[in-house]
């Protein structure tokens, strides 16, 4: 899987545009720069607001970011998350969950 739509509970209002689900996209390497591997698996709020606005469509800034709910920040970090996982995790997750 390389994008991901994730549709947010409480939309988010930019200007006069109201945003109700933003597509993620599988990060390469160049997308992480400036992050913490780390931070960003614990969903640390202020790496993911470095990371979300490089692989969001429509694209987010980190004010954005900021002022999403919690609850479609988890959802999105989540989703992110599952970016980062090895194929051969994914495969067994899966098997587990039958």
């Amino acid at each position: 899987m390389t994008t991901v739509t994730v549709i947010l509970d409480t939309p988010l209002t930019r200007g006069e545009t109201t945003i109700t689900s933003i597509e993620l996209r599988k990060p390469d390497s160049g997308a992480l720069r400036g992050t913490n591997l780390q931070d960003l698996i614990q969903l640390d709020v202020n790496a993911l607001a470095k990371v979300l606005p490089r692989i969001s469509t429509p694209t987010l800034t980190e004010a954005d970011v900021f002022r999403l709910d919690p609850a479609d920040l988890i959802q999105l970090g989540s989703e992110f998350a599952g970016f980062l996982a090895p194929k051969a995790a994914l495969a067994q997750a899966r098997s587990l969950s039958e």
